[in-house]
């Protein structure tokens, strides 16, 4: 079955910097849309951003200009470079992918199948 692992969470400071990873087994990150979520306590689960196949990119307002999604076709892994951490962006993140080609909404829950078990980011002030 599908499995998406996710790596890179963990503990820092306002202000730095951390980078997500979440590697795709039995599934083709290349010709899916994948996204980002985080879920922080007692909160809903958000989309944070997403990277459609064809190579655009989607992000929260909360997240512009501070993280950066990639992804690398020939590993079928899936980044989320954080920069600029704040307190407010400490959260369980998932890595997501969808069940088709195409997402029209890829940073809505709805448009993913696949999830991984999360990896958690706390950020301090």
């Amino acid at each position: 079955q599908v499995q998406l692992v996710e790596s890179g969470g963990g503990s820092v400071q306002a202000g730095g910097s951390l980078r997500l990873s979440c590697a795709a087994s039995r599934y083709s990150a290349s010709s899916r849309c994948m996204g980002w979520f985080r879920q922080a306590p007692g909160k809903e689960r958000q989309g944070v951003a997403a990277l459609a196949r064809h190579g655009s990119t989607s992000y929260a307002d909360s997240v512009k200009g501070r993280f950066t999604i990639s992804k690398d076709n020939a590993k079928n892994t899936l980044y989320l470079q954080m920069n600029s951490l704040k307190p407010e962006d400490t959260a369980m993140y998932y890595c997501a992918g969808t069940p088709f080609a195409r997402c029209d909404d890829p940073l809505h829950t709805s448009e993913y199948n696949y999830w991984g078990q999360g990896t958690q980011v706390t950020v301090s002030s």
